[in-house]
This record gives C-alpha cells, sequence and structure tokens, in this order.
C-alpha cells in the first residue's frame, strides 16, 4: 500500500526500531480489548471487514492497492491505542477498541477508556452555547460585548465597521486570531481564561484580538472560541464543566465525558496516555487546555456518538434532548467557510453531512455523520499520529457501510523532475513549527512533525503542484518568479496552511 516513505538515508533501521516496541505492544492487545456489547453474527462479520480493510485515501493509478489490518496500520503508524464506535440506522452499533492506553504501563485500552477529544470540544461546547440561546440566556445576533462583563473584546477599526457576535464566534468568521493552543503540560503553571484573553503571562499564546472586519472572512480560531467560553459561564452562572454538564452531558447521559481539567483519580486510571509520532509517552501523559470550549473535552467514542445521534434526530423532526429541530438546522446550516456552528457541514444530495477533527498534543480525534441516513462513527488515538490512522479507518468503514465519501482515489503521477525538486528542497515553517521539503535523487518528501515524524512522498500532478498518498494532502509551491520557491501551501481537508522559507 502506498504510504509513508523514509529516504534511503534514514534507514530502515531506523523505522523499524522506533515502531517495535508499539508493533509489539499493538499485537499483544489488540484482539484481547473487550469489545462494549454482544453484536450478532452478521455484525461481527462488518466489523471484521472493518478491521481487516483499512487504505490510504489516494494511491498512485498503476500501483498495486493493498488492505492491511488494524493491528497492521497502527503499529506503521506507532499509534498505541485507537478506540471506534460505529453509528448506523440512527444508533450506536458497535464499539470496539484496540491496543494500550500507555506503552510503559501497558493498560489494555476498552470502549471505557478516556481520550482527549481536542477541537471536538467545539461542536460539543457549541451545542451548549446555542442552547443557551433557546433558553433567552445568550442572543447570536447581538454584539458579543453586549454579553460580555468581567473583560470586553478590545475595540479596533474592525470591530468599529462590524461587531463581533456569537453567530460569527461559532462559525469562524469574526475576524479573530490564536488558530490554537499548546496546553500546559504536568508541573506548569495554568492562566485563568482572562490570562489566556490577554495573552499575558503565564499564558503561552498570544492575546485574543480582532484581526479582520468580523463577517467578512473565514478563518478557524480557538481563540474565538474561548470568548465563547466567557460568554456562556458568565450568562449561565457556572463554571464551565459545570455548565456543561447541566447543557449537553447530562441531558445526553454522556456519563463518560468531562470538560473538568483534573480528572478524579477513577477516570485517571481509565485515561489514556498522549503519545508523539514515535510512540513515546508524553510527560505526564497529557497536557492541561484552560480553554475549554475550544479543546480540554475529555470522552469517549461511544459518549461522541451519543451528539451524533442526537444530531441526526432532532434534524430528522424527533426531539432532540438538547436543542430543537429548528435550531439544529441552524447549526447545520453552512456560515463562511463550509462550517455552520460549530461543525463542518457539507451538503450532500437530500442532506449533509456533519464533521470535527481534534487533535491535543498526543492525541488525534474525529466525528463523523450524515443526517439522511443516521450513520457516522467515532474515531479517538492516544498519538500524534492518529490522524493517518483515522483516515484509513474511514475508508475501510465508508466501503463497508456505503458512504457516498471516503472512496479510493486514483491519482496519476508525473515523471520526477529531480533538477525542479532540488529547488523545492529546504527549511521551512508550518504553522508555526519546522518542516522540511527533501530532495533525494528522483523523488521529494514533505517532513512535519505536524503529521508524522517519517517524511511522506510527494507525488508530481504538474511542475508545481503534488499530492500524497499517505494521508489526503496537496503541496503547492509559489515560484513568484524566483526559481527557488519561497512558500508552498498545504491543503488538508477544509483547511489551506502556508509554509513560509526559512534558510
Amino acid at each position: 500500500m502506498p504510504d509513508v516513505v523514509a529516504p534511503a538515508e534514514i534507514g530502515q533501521r531506523l523505522l523499524l526500531r522506533t515502531s517495535l516496541s508499539v508493533a509489539t505492544l499493538v499485537l499483544m492487545f489488540v484482539v484481547t480489548s473487550a469489545p462494549a456489547q454482544d453484536v450478532s453474527p452478521a455484525i461481527q462479520s462488518r466489523i471484521a471487514r472493518v478491521e481487516q480493510g483499512l487504505s490510504s485515501r489516494v494511491i498512485v493509478k498503476g500501483a498495486t492497492g493493498q488492505k492491511a489490518s488494524i493491528a497492521t496500520r497502527m503499529a506503521f503508524h506507532d499509534v498505541p491505542a485507537v478506540s471506534i464506535a460505529l453509528i448506523n440506522d440512527g444508533h450506536v452499533e458497535w464499539t470496539r477498541s484496540y491496543g494500550v492506553l500507555d506503552t510503559t504501563g501497558q493498560r489494555a485500552a476498552t470502549p471505557a477508556s478516556l481520550f482527549q477529544a481536542g477541537s471536538i470540544s467545539k461542536p460539543v461546547s457549541a451545542l451548549g452555547a446555542l442552547r443557551l440561546v433557546e433558553q433567552g440566556k445568550l442572543s447570536l445576533d447581538a454584539p458579543a460585548n453586549g454579553q460580555l462583563s468581567s473583560w470586553k473584546i478590545p475595540e479596533n477599526a474592525f470591530t468599529r465597521q462590524s461587531p463581533v457576535t456569537l453567530r460569527g464566534l461559532l462559525n469562524h468568521s469574526a475576524g479573530i486570531n490564536v488558530h490554537g493552543f499548546y496546553g500546559y503540560a504536568k508541573g506548569q503553571r495554568v492562566p485563568s481564561l482572562l490570562q489566556v484573553l490577554d495573552g499575558v503571562a503565564p499564558a503561552n499564546s498570544e492575546a485574543v484580538r480582532v484581526e479582520a472586519r468580523p463577517g467578512t472572512g473565514w478563518k478557524y480560531s480557538g481563540g474565538g472560541y474561548s470568548v465563547v467560553q466567557l460568554m456562556m459561564t458568565e450568562s449561565g452562572g457556572k463554571p464551565f464543566p459545570e455548565l456543561m454538564q447541566a447543557l449537553v452531558l447530562g441531558p445526553l447521559d454522556m456519563d463518560d465525558s468531562t470538560f473538568a481539567m483534573t480528572l478524579p483519580p477513577a477516570w485517571q486510571a481509565r485515561a489514556a496516555t498522549g503519545h508523539d509520532s514515535n510512540g513515546t509517552p508524553l510527560a505526564g501523559g497529557w497536557h492541561v487546555y484552560p480553554q475549554s470550549a475550544a479543546a480540554a473535552l475529555w470522552s469517549t467514542p461511544a459518549d461522541l456518538a451519543k451528539v451524533v445521534v442526537d444530531i441526526q434526530q432532532a434534524q430528522s423532526g424527533k426531539p432532540g434532548k438538547v436543542l430543537s429541530s429548528a435550531m439544529t438546522s441552524t447549526m447545520l446550516s453552512r456560515g463562511l467557510g463550509e462550517y455552520g456552528l460549530g461543525l463542518y457541514v457539507e451538503k450532500l444530495g437530500a442532506g449533509s453531512s456533519f464533521s470535527h477533527s481534534g487533535g491535543t498534543d498526543g492525541f488525534r480525534s474525529q466525528l463523523y455523520g450524515y443526517t439522511h441516513t443516521g450513520q457516522g462513527v467515532v474515531v479517538m488515538t492516544n498519538s500524534d499520529s492518529g490522524a493517518a490512522l483515522i483516515d484509513e479507518i474511514l475508508v475501510s468503514v465508508a466501503a463497508e457501510y456505503g458512504w457516498p465519501e471516503f472512496q479510493i482515489i486514483e491519482k496519476a503521477a508525473l515523471a520526477a523532475d529531480p533538477a525542479a525538486n532540488a529547488t523545492y528542497a529546504g527549511d521551512y515553517t508550518l504553522v508555526g513549527k519546522p518542516a522540511q521539503i527533501i530532495a533525494e535523487g528522483d523523488r521529494l518528501y514533505l517532513q512535519s512533525e505536524l503529521f508524522s515524524k517519517r517524511p511522506m512522498q510527494l507525488f508530481a500532478e504538474s511542475k508545481t503542484r503534488f499530492f500524497m498518498t499517505a494521508q489526503d494532502m496537496t503541496v503547492e509551491f509559489q515560484q513568484a518568479g524566483s526559481k527557488r520557491p519561497g512558500s508552498f501551501s498545504l491543503k488538508r481537508g477544509n483547511s489551506t496552511y502556508v509554509a513560509m522559507r526559512a534558510d
């Protein structure tokens, strides 16, 4: 199966050495992880086909495709644990967990194991905010500053043209900065929400400010959801974890979910340890995120599947446990950026798909659902390399359950141009982190720890545009009249990022 290919100079022995411990643990525990419920032989057969049907979404035309098992791909990607909840016909059809929660203690993953949900916190928080709107405690379209008391969004030339609103904040179209957050490792001082908003010590992120006219463009902003968090706690009159328990987690019977920054001891025993792309555990197990609405949710796939099912039911006109059908339709109505209020939304025939990914240090997750078929899936992992594995699981699920998306795509690759490749090679900065374009003979690679510590091969579609098979991403170099490009754009899903040359 075409996938991440390391340059020869890195050496196959290094790849084997870095993945051996995870591979061994995965193979030890992947079969013994307990299912959450008994299923019929027919469903068990479907599960088995999903487990054996993993494939990268993009393959090179003419290359021999080969399906792989979930255990094999977990070991390859250095993902110690993965947990899945599959939704079919409007209910959770099965849950399964594989691997280990940490590579040192070797605790086997189960469907009750807890994972950090990362940015999947945003749609769950959006449900809570919209419920406060339905309760008359918040307004979607009134100026946000009129709904804040302890802190105000600093006014500037952009806000004087158009005010920031809750609708814009939930849609990422309020012109707010701060894409995401780094979190705080064990032993580090954790700032208050107000310190985060003003970017003052001990906050490790910049101040949350308006950098574009609200309502005129889409830009993903965890900073905007921190403003939402303050609006919610002030209007709801409770700390955010307690408020979300009352608004969303309690009504949906999400008994294995919490926004608490400190997990109770019994929950810590069930919590997965985060791992980097090499399978190395994070010091302290995980980072803490005071930016609760944006990133702090701990959950299980089975609990998050309840969010998917409730949205599906409310959208179909049945009573929802959190929102009315009308407000659910508002949530799933696209604003700017192929995004509704807290969810990515894609129109598909008679209905829509809705989704959100999540990533904190050491964790990657994905929530996906369809309004018109009652289908969906939630996948959670405890590795920075989890996104690539999740993509392969989605391809297998889609093939087994007849989804309209995540089909395997064959792309034709042009003949390599070593001379051109040499001009692209160099050091870049991508989303504030180092990235490399590596030219080796007639092959070109992207190395970015945002996606994988292993270099990912680039295949030419044109002189400047390349695709990958390791993950469904494309890279396009900007020549700007120079023989040595100064930047490239990377497109992954609904997002495009620009990398600037650093050498």
